[in-house]
């Protein structure tokens, strides 16, 4: 496991109310679904990041507007919904 730390002025968590941890799991969770959505990397390691299960995560997607079912076209969809 890597990890990467950044400076974030205290202000902005007393501003937020929210404890350092909570803070963090915000962070991770963001990045997360950023890497997801942008597809840099699999769910299952996004999920890792985020400190969830897949379930989750799949979960925190959905939240976010951020689909786990990618088509390249609505074509592509089509024939995946008629082989369901």
């Amino acid at each position: 496991m890597c990890v990467v730390s950044f400076n974030v002025p205290e202000e902005i968590i007393l501003d937020l109310r929210e404890s350092r941890n909570d803070f963090t799991d915000y962070i991770k969770a963001t990045v997360a679904v950023d890497l997801y959505k942008n597809k840099k990397v699999s769910l299952g390691y996004c999920a890792e990041v985020a400190g969830m299960t897949k379930e989750e995560f799949i979960q925190l997607l959905s939240k976010n507007g951020v689909s786990i079912f990618g088509f390249d076209s609505d074509e592509e969809f089509m024939e995946e919904l008629a082989n369901a």
